[in-house]
């Protein structure tokens, strides 16, 4: 404690390095801090832009020409019609959780009148209807109306899908389309799957369960790097005025 209280000013060259550091630190928080803001404006409108294709008409399911289109995401959650018919004979069982508790969602294969395959979640069941005899099946032909979404191949947390033993655990349609043999008859697969909307109540898959959510916390973050960044620059003022102090007390005992 008295070396420091006793300390004289720091030389041109250390003073020089702080002032160097505390710049570079100062704009590299500043800079961090207005790319969240950034993120925050794409976040928003990709929130809207969602919001917008949910409530809106549904339109055809996108057929072969625009699916490299859907799988970047650009018609993730886009309501969606379509009419043809369900093989139910190669439905799958994919594990979840819902409001309902545990269970599955059930996966069908609809042979659209467009000439494509594409997989319905047609909804939830308990594990007590598990069994395809528990639920009667829809008749066909059948309209579905929905919501398009990504696969998810990418399995869910810690648990990947097992097709050999078929379990599966994530939505993935390019795994459950080769496991079922999908796509022949000159009925090419489309890599995304659709969420069907609510049916009647008490009706068995219960269908309009998707879950919309982003995560959006690109705010606090931006205001943490703007803190930051605030923070060196009172530790800056701090250190200039301790300087400038010993300077003129060195000065004065001169």
């Amino acid at each position: 404690m008295a070396e420091s209280a006793t300390r004289g000013p720091r030389g041109p060259v250390a003073l020089g390095l702080l002032a160097l550091c505390a710049i570079g630190l100062f704009a590299l928080f500043v800079s961090l801090g207005v790319w969240q803001i950034e993120r925050l404006a794409w976040k928003r409108a990709l929130i809207a832009q969602v919001d917008a294709r949910i409530h809106a008409d549904p339109v055809a399911a996108p057929g072969p020409a625009q699916w490299d289109a859907a799988q970047r995401g650009e018609a993730n959650y886009l309501r969606v019609s379509m009419q043809g018919q369900f093989q139910h004979d190669a439905e799958t069982l994919v594990q979840a959780t819902t409001q309902w508790g545990q269970g599955f969602w059930v996966l069908t294969p609809l042979h659209t009148q467009t000439g494509m395959t594409v997989l319905v979640n047609r909804g939830f069941v308990p594990p007590d209807r598990r069994d395809p005899a528990t639920r009667p099946a829809p008749p066909n032909p059948q309209q579905v109306v929905g919501l398009l979404r990504q696969s998810e191949p990418v399995g869910a947390f810690l648990r990947k899908n097992d097709a050999a033993d078929d379990r599966w655990f994530s939505r993935d349609v390019q795994a459950i389309a080769q496991a079922r043999d999908l796509g022949g008859q000159g009925q090419p697969v489309a890599p995304y799957f659709v969420d069907a909307q609510a049916g009647a109540p008490g009706e068995w898959p219960v269908g309009g369960l998707t879950v919309v959510q982003f995560k959006n916390t690109h705010l606090i973050y931006a205001l943490t790097w703007f803190g930051l960044a605030l923070m060196v620059l009172a530790a800056t003022l701090y250190v200039w005025r301790y300087e400038r102090r010993l300077r003129l007390g060195a000065s004065r005992s001169e």
